[in-house]
């Protein structure tokens, strides 16, 4: 056998293993770009608050109560347009929140939310919420915002009312950047 036969029978043995590799990695890729996923937190915003699949426990009411508040140089006005709502746990509620910034620049504020009693904080799923982003308001706008949740399953029978409170933050220098 010729040295160039060889030498293209060595090439084409490697470009075979190459090909196998390849093949094999792409196979393997699926789960292990799932674990990568799982593991950092990546593409997890769906599993994170999905609530489970759950009946409606009609034998037991649960009052969710709405605070509001603002940093201390916050321009805006901020508060819930119900103070509280009465639902079964399993039940999807809305409830809308209504912003209005009070300055004559725009203003980039972040909400913060807070539960009391804290233990009710894993059974306390928001399916949607003007927490989830940064919020800038131009000058004198007003908004209305929702929270969609649902009280989970398992949430502990001495648990009759739930608070959940949000406190509204300045981002600093974004609306300038925004503007």
């Amino acid at each position: 056998m010729s040295a160039q036969a060889q030498s293209n029978l060595l090439t084409m043995r490697k470009l075979f293993v190459v090909a196998v590799a390849m093949f094999g990695f792409g196979f393997a890729m699926i789960p292990f770009y799932k674990k990568i996923c799982e593991v950092t937190g990546v593409n997890n915003v769906l599993k994170a608050d999905t609530v489970e699949n759950t009946q409606i426990d009609t034998a037991r009411f649960v009052t969710i109560e709405f605070d509001s508040n603002l940093s201390g140089k916050l321009p805006w006005t901020f508060r819930p347009l119900q103070s509280s709502v009465r639902i079964h746990p399993g039940e999807m509620a809305t409830v809308m929140y209504e912003i209005r910034n009070t300055a004559d620049r725009a203003v980039t504020g972040q909400a913060v939310p807070s539960y009391g009693p804290q233990r009710a904080v894993q059974f306390f799923k928001k399916l949607e919420c003007f927490c989830f982003t940064q919020q800038t308001l131009q000058a004198g706008e007003t908004r209305q915002m929702p929270v969609v949740f649902v009280i989970g399953p398992g949430l502990p029978d001495d648990v009759n009312t739930i608070t959940l409170s949000y406190s509204f933050f300045e981002i600093e220098g974004t609306a300038r950047k925004a503007g």
